[in-house]
């Protein structure tokens, strides 16, 4: 877990660096200076542009992973090669499909938000952008070099809307270039990662392609429609509110989803290097350590994903207050997507065994199922329940998606990921959980906020320290200590 460890800290450190520039944006700047319907169509605009992504990127990001590792030296430039073109497949006719049918396709987006239908190409670029971008960031990974490209993704867009928000505001910027901007800025942040994953290892464009490339396309192909699956589960609800009620809910909604999505911060970074890993150790045939890894990544990201779930929902009220009125009515959105995104990092680097894993195919007709369940759950629950019912349609299928997920690992690998361990970190939750919700300050939100948090936060690392729970954990908190004794 060394190399783990280092990487994911890093990871971890600029993943949160970006989300903390997120939260200015999301709660704060994208709330006090766009209209609630522009905030709603920029949510549409990212989150179907964020569906598409899968296509544009033709799997590639997957594939490049899973199969880097098998090749000599001399072979992977023919891979790297085939790497680059393979989106191909999918951004040409996708373009074409866009140009002959934009009119068609802004009126079938646009039936209940009429404004939605001049946007048709911004979500094609923004997806295209998003699609290269992954094929370069998995570039970096495989290399092991994942933190630069972690940064590209989660920090430098972040800080650029802030920007383009504070040039909004001061009328430096029109609405309409704002919109313009932003796409570019997609695509700018594309060439500099292209750039990066370059510097690691120029590519020398050789056509005589691996001997299993017949191999490679049936794999790329099948996880189109897994990464689409995914993201489907993930998206969905924010593209499918569009078609049912006005587009300022997107924006409501998009907030309180920003605010649980916190929660899986510490699974994100860790990821980054744990994937490439895994997929070393399933080609490999380590059994051991596949299995090791799956159970210390499951422990560290549940103690991680566990408490800021407990801190989220009991601070709350307290941020609710600090946002404009019409943001502050979803607790019950937070909460349902929070504990999807809890039970989501407790499964460890599962996703990583699944899609590297001989079994990539089975699973991914589990994920199109499943995605297919997210989108009559959503045409069922949304017209009844409006964003709650979005919320619990996403609940739903997250948890049976998870559970699906776990079953199959056991009885194909024969492990799971949870230990001793990982009942003692619940417990422990549900006991800060009890305690701090009875424990209420009368102060500003933000003196609540931090004098809540600190006190739950010591609590929990004391009990992890105390009781070695982690053997992770406490050698990190150990080695702190020791640096803090004089």
């Amino acid at each position: 877990m060394g190399i783990v460890l280092k990487q994911s800290l890093k990871n971890i450190g600029i993943t949160y660096l970006g989300f903390a520039f997120g939260a200015i944006n999301t709660l704060f700047l994208y709330t006090k200076i766009l209209p609630d319907e522009y905030y709603g169509l920029v949510t549409f605009i990212l989150a179907s542009g964020a569906i598409l992504m899968p296509l544009m990127a033709f799997g590639v990001h997957n594939t490049m992973v899973k199969f880097y590792s098998n090749y000599h030296d001399a072979e992977k430039d023919g891979f790297l090669t085939l790497m680059l073109l393979i989106p191909l497949l999918g951004i040409i006719p996708m373009a074409i499909i866009t140009f002959l049918f934009q009119e068609q396709l802004g009126a079938m987006i646009s039936q209940v938000n009429p404004m939605v239908k001049d946007y048709v190409w911004y979500i094609f670029l923004v997806a295209l952008s998003m699609g290269y971008f992954e094929v370069f960031y998995s570039w970096c990974k495989v290399h092991l070099k994942s933190v630069f490209g972690n940064f590209m993704k989660e920090v430098f867009g972040r800080i650029a809307v802030a920007i383009l928000l504070l040039l909004l505001y001061f009328d430096i910027v029109s609405l309409d270039s704002f919109f313009k901007c932003l796409v570019g800025l997609y695509i700018l942040r594309t060439i500099i990662i292209k750039l990066y994953a370059y510097s690691i290892r120029f590519p020398r464009f050789k056509f005589n392609f691996p001997s299993n490339t017949k191999e490679i396309l049936v794999y790329t192909f099948l996880i189109i429609l897994g990464g689409s699956a995914a993201l489907i589960l993930l998206e969905i609800d924010k593209v499918m509110l569009n078609q049912f009620i006005k587009i300022e809910n997107v924006a409501y909604y998009g907030v309180a989803v920003y605010i649980a999505t916190v929660i899986i911060v510490p699974s994100r970074a860790m990821h980054q290097i744990t994937y490439p890993l895994t997929a070393e150790l399933l080609n490999t045939g380590n059994h051991f350590g596949l299995e090791t890894l799956y159970k210390k990544t499951s422990l560290t990201l549940f103690i991680a994903s566990g408490i800021l779930f407990v801190l989220i929902v009991l601070n709350l009220e307290d941020l609710y207050l600090l946002l404009p009125e019409s943001y502050r009515n979803g607790f019950t959105i937070v909460f349902l997507i929070g504990l999807a995104k809890v039970f989501d990092s407790m499964l460890g680097n599962n996703n990583s065994i699944l899609f590297n894993s001989k079994y990539y195919k089975t699973v991914l007709v589990f994920g199109i199922c499943l995605a297919l369940l997210t989108i009559v759950l959503n045409l069922v629950l949304i017209p009844e329940l409006g964003l709650e019912g979005a919320a619990l349609a996403s609940f739903i299928s997250i948890f049976i998606f998870n559970l699906v997920k776990l079953v199959f690992v056991k009885l194909k690998f024969g492990f799971l990921p949870f230990t001793g361990a990982t009942f003692k970190v619940f417990a422990t939750l549900v006991l800060l959980g009890i305690l701090f919700h009875l424990l209420q300050f009368s102060f500003h939100p933000v003196i609540n906020i931090i004098l809540k948090s600190g006190l739950i936060v010591l609590m929990y690392l004391g009990i992890l320290y105390r009781f070695e729970i982690s053997e992770d954990v406490s050698g990190i908190l150990a080695k702190w200590l020791k640096r803090k004794t004089p």
